[in-house]
């Protein structure tokens, strides 16, 4: 009965993860649409370049989990690659680690053109792009690749050779998911709060007259800028970083 119980909870929750990647993929394709048919695309290549990865992984996740569905008994080369590209969710995790890499550049490419009134020029926003899809693709295939394979038909993740290895992929994730990246959004954001907060003094001694109007926009860039904090913090937390599941 517990078996039972356990696969048919399993299967509602493959099936919500299923139904949760459809609605982000119409949601993520609709958003590039828009941004292309307005032709704002090329002005906001790292806005497009997010929701390209979000999509990737949206489109990724449904077929993952449509996959896991199915409970097939993994066998022969079919079932080897099966694991490593899709049960183990590597492809999934290009996406998502892509986007959070994404993230954070977004973030320092703010940073720099708010505090220290400075544009990054096409190439280096096209270099943080590149990084951003080949840095997740090459580090989750080397970390899945090495820890995974197949035992009577099943999918395992995750399988180090000693604990000293567990350990140091432990840690190395708890820092870069939880500590760098986080110190990056607190740091940069809380610079870009000051530096507005320090130019609404300037207008207000100077022009006195426009005082409030200035205060206005100044609260309200202020207001955008926690909103994206808490948006980011949500997003690292709900779906970003969490240890990849075994299959």
């Amino acid at each position: 009965m517990t078996s039972s119980s356990s696969r048919g909870t399993e299967f509602y929750f493959h099936l919500a993860v299923v139904v949760i990647g459809v609605i982000g993929t119409a949601a993520n394709a609709l958003i590039l649409y828009a941004l292309v048919a307005s032709k704002q695309h090329k002005k906001h290549l790292l806005i497009v370049n997010q929701n390209a990865l979000d999509l990737f992984s949206c489109i990724f996740l449904v077929v993952t989990y449509s996959v896991k569905l199915c409970n097939i008994v993994l066998s022969g080369w079919l079932g080897y690659w099966l694991c490593k590209l899709i049960l183990t969710e590597v492809i999934l995790w290009w996406g998502i680690v892509g986007s959070t890499i994404n993230l954070a550049t977004i973030t320092i490419e703010r940073y720099i053109k708010v505090v220290h009134n400075y544009k990054l020029r096409n190439w280096m926003i096209y270099s943080a792009i590149a990084f951003a899809w080949i840095g997740s693709i090459v580090y989750m295939a080397i970390l899945v690749f090495l820890t995974s394979t197949v035992i009577n038909g099943v999918c395992y993740i995750f399988m180090f050779k000693d604990k000293s290895g567990q350990l140091i992929y432990f840690f190395w994730h708890f820092a870069f998911s939880y500590v760098i990246i986080l110190l990056i959004f607190i740091i940069c954001y809380g610079r870009i709060l000051l530096v507005i907060r320090r130019q609404a003094k300037i207008m207000y001694s100077h022009n006195a007259a426009s005082a409030n109007t200035a205060t206005t926009q100044s609260n309200q860039i202020q207001t955008n800028v926690i909103k994206t904090m808490i948006l980011v913090t949500d997003f690292l937390r709900s779906c970003g970083y969490r240890p990849i599941s075994m299959a």
